[in-house]
């Protein structure tokens, strides 16, 4: 899976954690909420938003004008395919299951007991 970039990764937070589908316009008024973000012209909204269909991040709504934009899976699809992408390029995935395993929390390792014996 594809890695984000830092506008990539702040559009693809906007879309996880919103019910609906945005326009390019919506993201780019959220966007600029961000007082620490300098202001976006639309065109480089919907550049990144095609970037992103083109990577499989997000899915795009073309039944109306403006089109609008939904992410294609949700984040904790998109973090357990990075685990495991990370884990399928280890060379000793025993090795990183366990130095991952020993930095969990108690209550992390019990969630982690009971999925796997479930």
């Amino acid at each position: 899976m594809a890695s984000l970039g830092e506008l990539e990764r702040a559009i693809m937070d906007l879309l996880w954690s919103s019910d609906t589908a945005l326009s390019a316009y919506d993201l780019q008024e959220r966007l600029a909420a961000d007082e620490s973000r300098k202001q976006l012209a639309a065109t480089t909204v919907l550049t990144v938003l095609s970037r992103l269909e083109n990577k499989g991040f997000v899915a795009r709504e073309r039944s109306s004008r403006p089109h609008r934009y939904s992410a294609a899976a949700t984040r904790e699809e998109h973090m357990a395919e990075l685990m495991h992408d990370v884990l399928g390029s280890a060379s000793n995935r025993t090795a990183v299951l366990e130095r991952f395993i020993g930095q969990v929390s108690p209550e992390e390792a019990d969630a982690l007991r009971r999925l796997l014996a479930g």
